[in-house]
C-alpha cells in the first residue's frame, strides 16, 4: 500500500475523538494528530432516547472543527463512527444527515456487536494477549462492551446499554453515591449482566483488560500516586489490582469536589467514575478476577487497523 493519511472519528456518548495517522508501506502507523473533546451528547436526553438541541449544537461544532483539522492535514481517507447515544436516539440518523450536509463527513452508526469487535482489534494492537482467556471491558457513557478472548480468537462478545451516563441518569445520582444507590446498582448489574455471567462460567477468563476513559483515569491516578514514568505513546498503561481497590474505596467516600482534588482526576470523569468503578468492582468480585491490565487503545485504534486492512485488500 502506498503511503496514505487516514483520519478516524469516534463519536462516543461522552467524548468525540479524532485520530489522524500516516500509514507507511509496511502498514505501520505514524501519529500526526490526536484530539478529544468532551461533547457529552448523552447529557439531558440519553434515558429519553433523544439527543438534545444543546448536545446537537456541541456535536456539530466539534465535528466542524475536526473537519478543519482533517483538511489541514490533507487526509486521504476519513471514517467516522457513532455509538450508543446515536444508535438509541430517535433523532440519531437525522443528526448524521445534518452533519453530512454541513461537513461532508459521513457517519456510520455502528451496532454494539461491531463496537465490541473494533475494541478487541484495538486492544490486540496495544498489547500482547496470551493463550489464557481474558475479559476486555470498555465502559462508555451509553454502553459497556465485554469481550472474552485470547491471543488466537474472540470467544464471546456483547454490548450492554448500561454506560456510566445512563447509570447516573437512571439512578438519579447527583454527587456522592448512597448505600441505597450501591445496593440498587449491584442488583441492577446482576440482572443486566446474566449473559456475561453465563459466558464467564463457560470461558473462565483469568484477567480483566480495561479500555477507554474510566480505566485511563484510574491509571493516571495510579501513575501519579506511585510516581511512575509512562511514555507518551505507551499502548499499555499501569494499574494494579490492590491500588484499584484502594482508589475505589476513596472514590466512594468522596463527593464531587473532593474527587476533583484527587491527582489525575479530570472534570469529565469526576461523576461518572463512581458508578463506573462500582461496575468494575462488581465484575472483579463476582467473577473472582484478580489481575488488571489497561489498554491505551480501544475502538478508534481498532477501527483504524480495520480500515487499513480494507484499503490493502481493495488494491
Amino acid at each position: 500500500m502506498e503511503k496514505q493519511r487516514i483520519a478516524v472519528i469516534d463519536l462516543g456518548t461522552n467524548t468525540f475523538h479524532l485520530l489522524i495517522v500516516s500509514v507507511d508501506t509496511r502498514q505501520r502507523f505514524h501519529m500526526l494528530h490526536r484530539e478529544r473533546k468532551a461533547v457529552m451528547i448523552g447529557r439531558g436526553g440519553i434515558t429519553k432516547g433523544v439527543i438534545s438541541e444543546e448536545a446537537q449544537l456541541r456535536a456539530l461544532s466539534t465535528i466542524t472543527h475536526f473537519k478543519e483539522v482533517i483538511d489541514q492535514y490533507e487526509v486521504d481517507h476519513v471514517v467516522a463512527t457513532a455509538t450508543s447515544a446515536f444508535r438509541n436516539a430517535k433523532n440519531g440518523q437525522a443528526i448524521t444527515e445534518k452533519v453530512l450536509e454541513h461537513t461532508g463527513i459521513s457517519i456510520d452508526i455502528i451496532s454494539g456487536d461491531t463496537e465490541a469487535e473494533y475494541i478487541f482489534y484495538g486492544v490486540k494492537e496495544a498489547m500482547p494477549l496470551s493463550e489464557e482467556n481474558a475479559l476486555i471491558m470498555d465502559i462508555g457513557g451509553g454502553s459497556v462492551e465485554f469481550i472474552i478472548c485470547n491471543a488466537e480468537e474472540v470467544l464471546w462478545k456483547q454490548s450492554f446499554e448500561i454506560g456510566a451516563q445512563r447509570l447516573l441518569d437512571l439512578f438519579d445520582i447527583k454527587d456522592s453515591v448512597s448505600k441505597e444507590n450501591v445496593h440498587d446498582l449491584l442488583q441492577y448489574f446482576n440482572e443486566q449482566l446474566q449473559d456475561l455471567t453465563d459466558a464467564i462460567k463457560k470461558y473462565k477468563p483469568e484477567s480483566l483488560i480495561g479500555a477507554s476513559g474510566t480505566f485511563d483515569t484510574l491509571s493516571d491516578i495510579y501513575v501519579i500516586d506511585q510516581n511512575i514514568a509512562v511514555a507518551p505513546d505507551a499502548s499499555e498503561l499501569p494499574l494494579s489490582y490492590d491500588f484499584y481497590l484502594k482508589t475505589h474505596q476513596e472514590l466512594c467516600e468522596k463527593n464531587h469536589n473532593e474527587r476533583m482534588k484527587i491527582p489525575g482526576m479530570i472534570a469529565l470523569r469526576a461523576d461518572m467514575i463512581v458508578v463506573a468503578s462500582w461496575l468494575i468492582y462488581f465484575v472483579l468480585d463476582k467473577y473472582y478476577i484478580r489481575q488488571i491490565r489497561v489498554s491505551a487503545y480501544a475502538l478508534k485504534e481498532g477501527l483504524l487497523r480495520c480500515v487499513t486492512n480494507q484499503l490493502i485488500a481493495n488494491q
